[in-house]
């Protein structure tokens, strides 16, 4: 399984030199190894951020067909072509990615969907305004860059997913006698 994922991402960066007692350790790297000890946690924390938000952003234009066509009136003025339709893609898009990123389920595929999404509402909604206006939808499309390169971390569905299919590869499996493609003698 290690091979595997080097083969198909690259090698893990070696891990950092401990100091000898010789040498001492410099204060910072003392404070902070805890944190690097732990840092295949973060993705964590970035799920729970993009989940909270794009949940809470896109929730009422889920439940409000009001609010999903001041969401439409929006689009169309700027001339996003099929508004309706776009205001749908885009919310639900949203919504469903957020209770992804929640459980750290299809990570991955939800993070790719939320990048190209926030590309487009940069350029659809943000790109002739301040730059003030882009933080929210910049903080969407880093977050999701973050999950595609990196993946959910160590708690998340993936993971356990992963793990089950991976342990079922490597055991034998036996059918039950009923399931069995072999006619009965």
């Amino acid at each position: 399984m290690a091979a595997h994922r080097r083969r198909m991402f690259g090698a893990s960066p070696p891990p950092p030199e401990r100091a000898t007692p010789s040498t001492p350790m410099p204060i910072f790297d003392l404070l902070f190894e805890p944190f690097e000890r732990r840092r295949s946690w973060a993705p964590l924390f970035v799920r729970a951020f993009l989940a909270t938000f794009l949940v809470y952003m896109t929730q009422d234009n889920v439940f409000s067909a009001a609010r999903m066509l001041e969401f439409r009136d929006f689009l169309a003025a700027r001339g996003t072509p099929v508004p309706l339709f776009s205001a749908h893609l885009s919310v639900y898009a949203q919504f469903t990615a957020g209770i992804c990123f929640a459980l750290g389920l299809l990570t991955r595929p939800a993070a790719a969907v939320m990048v190209i999404n926030f590309v487009v509402a940069i350029v659809i909604a943000h790109l002739a305004l301040p730059f003030r206006t882009w933080l929210e939808p910049l903080a969407m499309l880093s977050g999701s860059l973050f999950l595609l390169f990196n993946g959910p971390g160590p708690l998340a569905l993936d993971r356990v997913i992963a793990r089950r299919t991976a342990a079922g590869a490597e055991s034998p499996t036996t059918r039950p006698a009923s399931l069995s493609t072999e006619p009965r003698r």
